[in-house]
């Protein structure tokens, strides 16, 4: 447990140099992160599949390619791990989220993180927990419960991507993959204190079938869950760039590590408390307003606006459920017409809002599906307002602060925040609107609230300048580090 507990929180990128100067093993580093999986993950729920074997016969292959001296990948021999949801890699598990009677079902498939990750040398450990189909901003499901917040394990890591960001916070990988489609890297960022990152639309392809159309409605991403910004950068370079599968893909690849070491100096920040709709935790806002003060520090300037958003939040957290909930219908027409019947034999395999949920999408018409685009164009030219006069726009990742875990495997946000009635699934959360948006945003740590819980900056770029979020992001890891936030989660008890 020696070397498990010194690798537990180095850097990917760090990591990956000293494996190429063969001061590292892969096997080495893959065997100690396990070790640190198998001791410390009973106690989060962060892995629901562990698939060891297969990464130590690929930590081998790797450390047998170091030894030739060949060309090596910028992640060659670091461990990582993919979620489980919509992400594939070919013969493990894949529950959808915690769904029962999937437990076993195995795909022959890669989803395109999992094919560029390891394309870049990385080694995947196993996948983390997710909630029944990603529709909701916590992280709880009836197969494998809740996943536990390493600063606080009675809360949950919010959602979807909980599990990833859990392992990455607690050093059970250098980084993690989360997907996003209405703030599932941002939002359990925000609550583990690490850092999402959610690129620009088109920036990463998505292999989605059998609909190549079907993840613009909203925009759907996979990207990095990471402990440093220069982390992020690397896994961004090392899974951007065309892909002809994806119908949606931009031409061209960029190399984004650079961006990390830029200043700041005259970046104009816009800084919204609220996003003029959303009720805030006093004790998000005072953290988040220091936050982004700071980027001040740097040389940002930032000045307060309001965006002139029309909809209560209330309507906009209905229409983005309004807006996901066609996708999952199809999906599980399609497992049912592989043999699963699951909203048939296994009903209730699903949480109660998720249902209702299918049952609004199944008597919306094709006019209705246009006047809600209708709608969240209305968000689209609120935001690309305001970033037409500025570099950035900032806001709390989040308005509250972990919700405590349930325990019958539907937990869900709050009800209520500062006085004001908030769905319970994605009212709480200032990140869906930039789903609706397509650019470039992060969860970037902003300190703790009440000395113990994770509290997160969310910054939203303009579309295609993934690097300027970057810039901001590492100027405040700059003069607000947080690395040592993580103490928290070292000294947490093992119980499971």
């Amino acid at each position: 447990m020696a070397l498990a507990e010194e690798f537990a929180h180095v850097p990917a990128s760090d990591l990956a140099a000293r494996i190429r100067r063969r001061e590292l093993s892969p096997v080495e580093v893959v065997d100690a992160f396990i070790a640190r999986i198998e001791a410390r993950n009973p106690s989060l729920t962060a892995f629901v599949y562990c698939g060891f074997e297969d990464a130590r016969r690929e930590a081998k292959a790797a450390e047998a390619a170091v030894m030739a001296g060949g060309p090596l990948g910028p992640l060659h021999g670091v461990p990582t791990a993919i979620k489980d949801l919509f992400d594939f890699k070919p013969g493990w598990p894949a529950t959808f989220g915690g769904v029962r009677a999937l437990k076993d079902f195995r795909p022959p498939w890669y989803c395109a993180f999992a094919e560029r990750i390891e394309k870049a040398g990385a080694i995947i450990l196993g996948k983390t927990n997710s909630p029944v189909m990603g529709f909701r901003g916590v992280c709880d499901n009836y197969l494998f419960g809740p996943s536990r917040n390493p600063f606080d394990t009675a809360r949950n890591t919010g959602g979807s991507s909980g599990g990833s960001a859990a392992a990455v916070a607690d050093g059970l990988v250098p980084f993690a993959e989360g997907t996003d489609g209405g703030g599932s890297i941002r939002i359990p960022a925000s609550w583990c204190g690490v850092y999402g990152f959610k690129q620009s639309f088109g920036r990463v392809p998505m292999y989605a079938r059998p609909n190549a159309f079907g993840h613009d409605t909203p925009f759907l991403f996979e990207g990095p869950i990471t402990r440093t910004v220069e982390d992020a950068a690397l896994v961004l370079t090392a899974i951007n760039g065309h892909d002809p599968r994806d119908p949606f893909s931009a031409e061209g690849w960029q190399d984004f590590t650079p961006a990390v070491r830029r200043s700041i100096k005259g970046m104009r920040v816009a800084w919204s408390p609220n996003l003029d709709i959303y009720p805030v935790d006093p004790r998000v806002a005072a953290v988040a307003e220091g936050a982004v003060q700071a980027l001040g520090e740097a040389g940002a300037v930032v000045e307060r606006v309001k965006l002139g958003l029309k909809r209560p939040q209330r309507e906009l957290s209905d229409l983005w459920c309004r807006l996901i909930a066609p996708m999952n219908v199809r999906a599980l027409e399609g497992m049912s017409a592989a043999g699963y019947d699951l909203l048939g034999q296994h009903r209730d395999d699903f949480p109660p809002q998720y249902l209702r949920w299918l049952d609004v999408a199944r008597g919306m018409s094709a006019l209705d599906l246009l006047r809600d685009q209708e709608l969240r164009t209305e968000v689209y030219d609120a935001i690309q307002g305001v970033l037409d006069r500025y570099d950035l726009l900032a806001s709390p990742t989040l308005a509250c602060l972990p919700v405590e875990n349930g325990t019958d495997g539907n937990t869900v946000g709050p009800a209520e925040v500062a006085g004001e009635a908030v769905d319970p699934l994605i009212g709480w959360c200032l990140t869906y609107v930039v789903n609706f948006t397509g650019h470039p945003a992060a969860s970037v740590p902003a300190g703790l609230a009440e000395g113990r819980l994770p509290v997160g900056l969310q910054l939203i770029g303009r579309r295609w300048a993934d690097a300027d979020v970057l810039a901001a992001s590492a100027a405040l890891e700059r003069v607000r580090p947080w690395r040592e936030s993580y103490g928290l989660c070292r000294g947490r008890p093992l119980q499971g």
